[in-house]
């Protein structure tokens, strides 16, 4: 992918509560050029999480498409995107999705397995990723052995092993300290200097989206540009 950006237009998306529908996003248009690093904000449940599933193509519209660099995510199979996703897409979300039989660093290397990099070297890239989220001493400790906070490096490291063109994160200091959270997020602006990665992140903290480039607000299942 020579433009590893996204466009989103036309968005739309609603699920049925029983005999009701409920509108999540009403046409939404999103342009996020290369590099770029995009905060979007908005009350609980006004779509962030939604928006950004659709972005990554976990999820597809009821109208509209997204375009991730110069690849159309509605061409493709069901097969086609869930490779897509594993080599060029980075997800962080607020429930961390941890297998809990597997160990930090099994978790963390289970992508780049999934994508045929060789065992040694997945396990030699995830341990590197875990020592830079000051976890290094974790490698063997089970979900349910860490904390919150721990855990959410976990799927940090792990949204960075397949070294992806694009990160879609949802509240990625959520349930961070606030030294943490800043380490965490310097991680993350690191790789956008280092590759040129495309950061989208869903966040309610005020020091990551003064970070951000642009600030997009969602209200009513459409977004506002703010200046």
């Amino acid at each position: 992918m020579n433009d590893p950006g996204l466009q989103a237009i036309g968005l739309t998306k609603s699920y049925a509560l029983g005999r009701r529908t409920l509108d999540v996003l009403r046409g939404v248009d999103l342009t996020v050029a290369r590099g770029d690093f995009v905060a979007l904000r908005g009350a609980s449940g006004a779509g962030k999480s939604t928006l950004l599933h659709l972005l990554g193509g976990l999820d597809r519209p009821d109208a509209g498409q997204v375009t991730v660099g110069h690849q159309r995510l509605a061409a493709l199979s069901s097969t086609a995107l869930t490779a897509f996703r594993n080599r060029h897409v980075g997800f962080i979300f607020q429930s961390y999705h941890l297998l809990p039989e597997l160990d930090a660093l099994e978790n963390v290397m289970l992508p780049a397995r999934m994508a045929r990099v060789p065992f040694e070297a997945a396990r030699q890239r995830a341990a590197e990723l875990l020592w830079r989220v000051g976890l290094g001493e974790r490698l063997e400790h089970l979900p349910p052995e860490l904390s919150g906070g721990e855990q959410q490096r976990v799927a940090l490291a792990r949204c960075l092993i397949n070294n992806p063109d694009v990160v879609l994160a949802d509240e990625p200091t959520g349930n961070l300290d606030s030294k943490t959270g800043s380490a965490v997020l310097e991680l993350l602006l690191d790789l956008r200097t280092e590759r040129g990665t495309t950061l989208v992140i869903a966040t309610h903290d005020a020091s990551v989206a003064a970070r951000a480039q642009r600030v997009v607000d969602m209200v009513d299942g459409r977004l506002a540009e703010q200046v």
